[in-house]
């Protein structure tokens, strides 16, 4: 594949950005600026200058029994569905409801993303020497589960055949050809770049890091759930692994012994873009969703929109 972005994407990309509010300056092309936020809000990222100064780690362990009869009454409208994509289509139903968890800090300053967007990697043969990748498919705030699969699986499908490259595998591979002080060169001033909101968008639509949600789902080869780091480049805010399905035991309301499925997921999220109650509601709030995926087979009856823009909408 050329190294320039496919047409389709690029239509795709437009297609899915947001439109909420008009550019001004001090916004970026992947986000506004949030203004209207309380002082601590203003001054914190300034104090905690770095992601891994602002970490902070969630983990929920959810029931799936219902979950996969869910998944098992839909095989023939969506044969492709599983609970990853239950899993991705609960987050982007929660950042219809929850926009403060969409936003992201770049060099000190809060920004409202204008997109819903997923980092995925992924192998393209389940060897040890098998290729990966990382896949990075956008979506809307009122996307449904059919939307989720239907572009999950577009994008898997354009990405997982052996000795294929997408946009990111081009990149990085011209990268590596050149040699360390003009690479040292380069990173570096892509960086300065990214930070006044001036990163060539090639860059931008190849990187990982530029994301709602990096999601790796590590349970897919029998391995718990973990806690990985967030990145320092990008903005990238929230970082989830969900883990392998578990057993266990547990004592119904009537005093009877059943065994329960569960899956553990472990967030680790940037302090920084809102409040801990806010965080800790949310991500209450996420675990409903989950285990209640048949509200995901309609769109939101509405849409919150980040209200620390602080501006007229342009959208109404």
């Amino acid at each position: 594949m050329s190294p320039l972005i496919p047409l389709a994407k690029q239509i795709m990309d437009k297609e899915n950005k947001l439109k909420y509010y008009g550019w001004e300056l001090g916004d970026r092309y992947d986000g506004w600026r949030v203004r209207n936020v309380d002082a601590l809000f203003t001054v914190a990222p300034f104090i905690l200058t770095k992601r891994v100064d602002s970490e902070v780690f969630f983990e929920i362990k959810i029931p799936i029994d219902t979950v996969e009869e869910f998944i098992r009454s839909h095989k023939k409208d969506m044969p492709d569905l599983s609970i990853m994509q239950v899993v991705m289509a609960s987050v982007i139903r929660l950042v219809s409801q929850r926009p403060y968890v969409n936003r992201f800090i770049v060099w000190n300053k809060i920004f409202a993303r204008n997109h819903v967007s997923f980092s995925l990697a992924i192998k393209r043969s389940m060897t040890v020497q098998g290729e990966e990748t990382v896949i990075k498919p956008y979506f809307l705030p009122t996307d449904t589960l059919h939307d989720v699969v239907r572009k999950t699986k577009l994008e898997l499908e354009n990405n997982q055949q052996v000795g294929q490259e997408n946009s990111s595998d081009s990149i990085s591979k011209m990268m590596g050809l050149l040699p360390d002080f003009l690479l040292r060169l380069l990173i570096y001033l892509v960086k300065k770049m990214d930070h006044v909101g001036i990163m060539p968008k090639v860059f931008f639509r190849a990187s990982p890091f530029h994301t709602t949600m990096f999601f790796t789902n590590i349970g897919s080869i029998g391995i718990e759930s973990i806690y990985h780091h967030l990145y320092e480049f990008g903005t990238c805010s929230m970082f989830a692994a969900m883990g392998k399905k578990t057993k266990k035991y547990v004592v119904d309301k009537d005093g009877i012994p059943r065994s329960e499925k569960t899956i553990k997921l472990k967030f680790v999220l940037d302090e920084r873009i809102c409040d801990g109650f806010y965080y800790a509601t949310s991500i209450r709030m996420l675990e409903k969703i989950i285990t209640n995926p048949a509200q995901l087979l309609l769109p939101p009856e509405n849409v919150v929109v980040d209200d620390g823009v602080g501006r007229k909408r342009k959208d109404i």
